[in-house]
């Protein structure tokens, strides 16, 4: 059984980034401002984001970022708003692609309850 987003119309999105092995400061100094710029936009809901540092089965950095946008729309201007490009396109260039896997990969989930 699907269990509601924090907000009717809320879209949970978990960012997964493939880090850079000599990126990570640069990347966390990006990220620190991510979640804040959107959530001062009124793009995300007043949840904070979540998130997770991990490395993989060869030792490679990953970070994992949980948040809520407000809604598919808030979503879509986000992607043409300046401030957040000037934190995405930067952050972009600090992951990397993995064995055919994408540098980040944005699935949009629904929480589910289990009995």
């Amino acid at each position: 059984m699907a269990n509601a987003s924090p907000q009717p119309n809320a879209e949970t999105v978990i960012c997964h980034y493939r880090v850079r092995a000599d990126a990570e400061e640069q990347f966390r100094e990006l990220l620190s401002r991510h979640w804040p710029t959107l959530r001062r936009l009124d793009a995300v809901t007043d949840e904070p984001a979540v998130i997770y540092r991990g490395q993989d089965d060869q030792s490679r950095l990953f970070i994992y970022e949980i948040f809520h946008w407000q809604s598919a729309e808030a979503f879509q201007k986000a992607h043409a708003h300046p401030e957040v490009v000037a934190i995405w396109e930067p952050m972009a260039q600090l992951c990397e692609s993995r064995e055919g896997q994408p540098a980040m990969w944005f699935p949009h989930v629904e929480r589910l309850q289990l009995n």
